[in-house]
């Protein structure tokens, strides 16, 4: 099991690591509010956007992108692990590439928007920006979302507890400063940030399971992942409605910037 002792998450083998969760990704992480989308595309004429999402995984966000825009408008799914590539829909908006943040396989100033979902904190920064930067039109714009748990829930704080007891405190799970990349670059301005309640509904303790299961860093199999499991299902048999589902919190955050 990796430990806190590491700290660079873009030198934790970011592109192979997820190669195990395609399915429980898929399954059972959360998408993105609508409000969100209308954050991150405000102003933006939808019509005739190329937009790339970086860092798709199985395309949870892709998918709402394309599904948000009209028209002659396309959306990259950028995405170096082949499971999770393989896991996105298709979509007559979408197109899957194989590629890193740090080098887009497109032109100079051919994109209008860049979009990394609950990814920028697996990117070399520094690199990953000056590319960013590379390939967006001038005053194109990038959006960084998040889904933070929402702690004052009583049952994702108890999730939260156990994800962090299983995987020793794994740095991932205190990615919340990463957005300071993009706020001091120098290459954008208009930096802001918004704000987004969400939930996400899951099946009871298969749910709550299986959505700890997608954490790449979470244990697959020894004694930190049978005493999460314990936690959680008895989480679950605590907080389940009458229909046995359980529903997680989250603060979805938005950061927005524009190319320099």
């Amino acid at each position: 099991m990796e430990t806190a002792s590491h700290t660079s998450l873009h030198d934790m083998n970011p592109t192979g690591r997820f190669s195990d969760r395609a399915n429980d990704y898929a399954a059972f992480r959360p998408d993105y509010p609508a409000p969100a989308w209308d954050a991150v595309l405000e102003g933006l004429d939808r019509v005739r956007l190329t937009i790339a999402d970086v860092g798709a995984g199985t395309g949870i966000s892709t998918v709402q992108l394309a599904d948000a825009v009209t028209g002659q408008s396309r959306v990259l799914a950028v995405e170096p692990n082949d499971a999770m590539r393989r896991a996105i829909p298709a979509h007559r908006r979408i197109e899957p590439v194989n590629a890193t943040a740090e080098k887009l396989p497109v032109e100079r100033g051919s994109l209008d928007l860049i979009v990394c979902a609950q990814a920028f904190h697996w990117f070399v920064p520094e690199p990953t920006l000056a590319e960013f930067a590379r390939v967006l039109r001038p005053s194109g714009r990038v959006a960084l979302l998040w889904n933070e748990r929402d702690d004052s829930d009583p049952l994702t704080a108890t999730y939260g507890a156990a994800i962090r007891a299983a995987s020793g405190n794994h740095p991932a799970e205190k990615r919340a400063d990463h957005f300071t990349f993009l706020r001091d670059s120098g290459l954008f301005v208009g930096y802001r940030v918004r704000v987004f309640p969400h939930a996400q509904r899951l099946p009871g303790v298969r749910g709550l399971i299986g959505r700890a299961a997608s954490a790449s860093y979470v244990p697959a199999s020894g004694p930190e992942r049978e005493a999460m499991e314990r936690t959680l299902a008895e989480a679950a048999r605590h907080h389940a409605d009458e229909r046995g589902d359980v529903v997680l919190r989250y603060e979805t955050i938005v950061h927005v910037a524009e190319r320099r």
